[in-house]
């Protein structure tokens, strides 16, 4: 993404304009130019600030950082109306159905041993009985999070069984 500052205001680009219109002359493919005849134009790269999550932080007002020749936004910390107690019911119950959905994939050799009376390969049970474990360890760390935006920036196993 690339700004342009003109008359006070910052303009934003997702797509450069194809031909654009300078005080010596037009330029056409603009969007292809090189840095330089961008910069000489006013078209800068911008860029989130240090540190920006999207899950923990709403970006507000892009500047010009001079120093570094780019347009910078700056970051506020989100807010959310839930409670810490309600967010992590929330992760829990977000981690709960990931467990679920990876002891259902072996649910049917489960039941099938057991309908049958046949001995359930320990490998199956060792995989669920892993897998039980480290969704009570995920619980556990949710349970000891302490801040709403821990909870939230919180990443829940990827499974494999």
């Amino acid at each position: 993404m690339k700004a342009r500052q003109h008359n006070g205001s910052i303009t934003t680009y997702n797509i450069l304009p194809e031909t654009w219109n300078t005080s010596s002359g037009h330029i056409v493919n603009f969007r292809n130019a090189p840095t330089e005849v961008l910069e000489a134009e006013g078209f800068y790269d911008v860029q989130n600030p240090d540190g920006y999550d999207p899950r923990i932080h709403n970006l507000t007002t892009l500047s010009f950082d001079s120093d570094n020749s780019v347009f910078v936004y700056s970051k506020k910390n989100k807010t959310w109306t839930e409670t810490l107690a309600e967010l992590k019911a929330n992760k829990i119950a977000s981690l709960k159905s990931k467990c679920n959905l990876e002891l259902s994939k072996t649910d049917w050799i489960i039941v099938r041993d057991s309908e049958l009376g046949n001995t359930t390969a320990q490998s199956v049970k060792d995989a669920r009985a892993d897998l039980r474990t480290l969704c009570a360890t995920k619980e556990a760390e949710i349970n000891a999070l302490t801040s709403k935006a821990n909870v939230v920036t919180y990443d829940l196993p990827n499974f494999i069984v």
